[in-house]
């Protein structure tokens, strides 16, 4: 009975976390959830798990996602301190647990941190990405020894269950970055044609000579050629440039 049981809460937290991958706005927006969900397991009214999620993508800025305002407040640390269990755990795929905060010296900046907000314990887990992109799910409890036996496997298994999740949470996210850099590019390079194309008609010269005027409006004014083109489109009064996608 217990076997059938675990078998329906894993169908069950899958089912969920598929439902959030299609339903989030954004990967931070399924991160935070994710925090959220990973503590419902382990919290007691009188003892709460709090915990944060440390994504890392390649050219993008650390993802930092939490369970509630004071496990924001203890992530935050893992983002600015040089280097953390959250760190050691993504890079080095590797489980990081901390019985006790106040025994252990491989941080000791990290270390007096969380202390600061009361953490005594801590458990870092990777989950399993694909490529360059890195992810740790971080427990913090205020009781030392939190996160030993039961609590341990519980953690890993929760990681385990929904590292495809994250895998495919990043994955579009990827390709929704992708998709809004190509409209930005074609959308600013309609209105540098457009722009050229009026500098063409109003000075009678060539689609090089007017780029060139264009260019050196661009460096004159110190601005961006994105900019002086679309003041040029905006000075015939026809309001912005829109590029059209069917679709």
């Amino acid at each position: 009975m217990a076997s059938e049981s675990t078998a329906k809460t894993d169908t069950s937290i899958t089912e969920h976390l598929h439902e959030l991958v299609l339903n989030s706005s954004d990967v931070e927006d399924f991160l935070n959830e994710l925090a959220r969900v990973s503590v419902r397991g382990l919290s007691d009214l009188d003892d709460e798990v709090l915990c944060s999620i440390t994504l890392l993508r390649e050219r993008k800025a650390a993802t930092v996602a939490s369970s509630g305002p004071d496990a924001k407040a203890i992530g935050q640390i893992e983002y600015e301190c040089t280097d953390s269990p959250g760190m050691a755990a993504s890079l080095e795929q590797a489980t990081i647990h901390i019985p006790d905060v106040t025994e252990h010296d491989r941080w000791p900046e990290y270390s007096a941190a969380v202390l600061g907000q009361g953490v005594r314990s801590v458990l870092a887990l990777p989950f399993d990405l694909e490529g360059d992109t890195k992810a740790a799910l971080l427990l913090y409890s205020r009781r030392p020894n939190r996160f030993d036996g039961r609590v341990l496997k519980f953690a890993a298994d929760f990681v385990s269950q929904t590292s495809l999740a994250l895998r495919l949470a990043v994955r579009f996210a990827h390709y929704s970055e992708t998709a809004a850099n190509l409209r930005a590019t074609l959308e600013s390079r309609t209105v540098i044609d457009m722009a050229v194309g009026i500098i063409m008609a109003q000075n009678r010269c060539s689609q090089l000579d007017a780029f060139e005027i264009l260019k050196t409006a661009s460096s004159t004014r110190n601005s961006k050629l994105h900019d002086v083109a679309a003041a040029v489109v905006n000075s015939l009064g026809q309001g912005p440039a829109r590029t059209h996608y069917d679709g």
